[in-house]
């Protein structure tokens, strides 16, 4: 695969990231993009982690990338400090793998 789909890909969920009224979670992302369904969410967030620097530059600083954190659905723990975006398998308060994935969003500082 070349980097020139890559950075099509990219630009493609920039501009649905920075255009929808409500976060998306990587699942949304392909459904939305009309990706092929085996695309995985982990290709999906590493996309979001260079669009998050690229829309930082590009912007000067005027708009970023939002995350609505992971949460546990049968607790509600938070998943607040991930150094990168990804969906948690287990919690690690309740052991439960129902686990809200991550939603995201670009916004204006």
């Amino acid at each position: 695969m070349s980097s020139n789909l890559e950075e099509t890909l990219r630009e493609r969920i920039m501009k649905l990231l920075m255009e929808t009224k409500h976060s998306l979670s990587a699942r949304d992302i392909i459904y939305e993009l009309g990706l092929n369904p085996s695309t995985s969410e982990k290709e999906i967030y590493q996309h979001i982690q260079h669009i998050a620097k690229t829309i930082r530059r590009r912007s000067g600083g005027k708009y970023a990338v939002f995350m609505i954190p992971p949460q546990c659905r049968s607790c509600g723990y938070v998943f607040k400090d991930l150094d990168k975006p990804k969906k948690p398998s287990k919690c690690p308060k309740c052991r439960s793998q129902r686990i809200e994935p991550p939603r995201f969003k670009i916004m204006e500082l």
